[in-house]
């Protein structure tokens, strides 16, 4: 689906600083500390309670391990992880058995694919770098399909799939979805811990650093002034993350949940595809839904932003910049997205890791 920008983002980075490592997860941390609203959110999304809220973080916080092991042992045949948390198991695409049998061996269970995770990028990168008809708003790699998925608006079906051929991709490997909506930008930028730049809109805190915390870069450019501080880099569109430093104001390691309570932020390994995370937002509150996808890449009025995760977590307008957390670790503060609160959509999140690696920062935790 087409996406809108909600007004919230992170850094990418080029190298990882000392200062840009946070806590990893565990099975036995993954529940420590997490706020009991958001587990009550996630139980109503899952159908289930508190108990088995509890229980799918702990696989998540075991299947991030498995993942990694596999990515690792796969080598080049890698065609990505994904999790089915209703019966606990983590699926791991390949292009070569002797793949799939080291995927197995690290306790996933195997799947075969035609095309490998490096190829896939590979072709969303030469998508990216052609000149884009304005018909295809976003794409994204599916890795249950084993496909990258090239996004349509309502009457560029045929604009689309000229488009595509000329791309040369191999048979199976670009799948068009119709229907999709066009980007834009959303006038009133707010979600999370509301903040106003230059005394004219307002965006949301992502998550706080030492120093300060990371935002959207469509909230802000450098030298812009804020309720807390003020922007000390910013980035948009191509990425589309920034951080504000607050030097006479003290941030923390929680998350508002709008309920007169806080999550506590304990880290932020990032979840697998198909694992359930929650997003905080100040115009609808706490919502959750699955991860769908990794690098996708969105189409903005303003430009393209890539490197995003899709979910199919609702958003709305005013809840840009929320963050969004698995369990108790961060995954990445809210960019756009389709749709709303009422009848559903998709939200796409700028990881949280980009941020801390791009500026050298530090994730406070609690």
């Amino acid at each position: 689906m087409g996406a809108t920008a909600l007004g919230l983002f992170l850094t990418t980075a080029a190298t990882a600083p000392a200062l840009a490592q946070t806590p990893t997860s565990s099975p036995g941390a993954a529940v420590d500390g997490v706020d009991a609203q958001l587990l009550e959110a996630m139980a109503a999304d899952l159908g289930t309670d508190v108990a088995g809220a509890q229980d799918v973080l702990r696989f998540q916080a075991d299947a991030a391990g498995t993942a990694d092991e596999v990515a690792a042992v796969s080598g080049d045949a890698f065609a990505g992880t994904w999790l089915d948390e209703s019966t606990r198991t983590v699926y791991a695409a390949a292009t070569t058995d002797a793949a799939r049998e080291a995927a197995a061996e690290a306790g996933a269970v195997p799947v075969a694919a035609e095309h490998s995770l490096d190829d896939l990028e590979a072709l969303a990168a030469k998508l990216a770098a052609s000149p884009v008809p304005d018909a295809i708003p976003s794409w994204w790699i599916d890795v249950e399909q084993n496909d990258l998925v090239v996004d349509v608006v309502a009457g560029g079906d045929q604009a689309a799939a000229d488009f595509v051929a000329t791309l040369d991709a191999p048979a199976g490997a670009v799948r068009l979805e119709t229907g999709a909506e066009a980007p834009e930008t959303f006038a009133t930028i707010q979600g999370g811990i509301a903040y106003n730049i230059n005394n004219q809109s307002r965006c949301s805190v992502g998550f706080a650093v030492q120093g300060g915390f990371v935002t959207a870069g469509h909230c802000g450019d450098a030298g812009d002034s804020t309720t807390y501080g003020t922007f000390q880099g910013s980035s948009f569109p191509g990425n589309d993350y920034a951080w504000v430093s607050t030097p006479n104001h003290t941030p923390v390691g929680s998350v508002s949940n709008y309920s007169g309570g806080s999550v506590a932020v304990k880290g932020s390994t990032a979840a697998a595809v198909g694992a359930t995370v929650c997003r905080s937002g100040s115009t609808t509150g706490w919502h959750c839904g699955q991860i769908q996808a990794y690098n996708s890449t969105v189409r903005y009025a303003e430009g393209s932003v890539s490197g995003l995760i899709r979910t199919n977590v609702c958003a709305e307008p005013g809840d840009s910049g929320g963050s969004l957390l698995a369990g108790n670790q961060a995954q990445g503060v809210t960019s756009g997205g389709s749709g709303n609160c009422s009848s559903g959509g998709t939200t796409y999140f700028q990881p949280v890791n980009e941020i801390l690696q791009t500026y050298g920062l530090r994730l406070l935790t609690s």
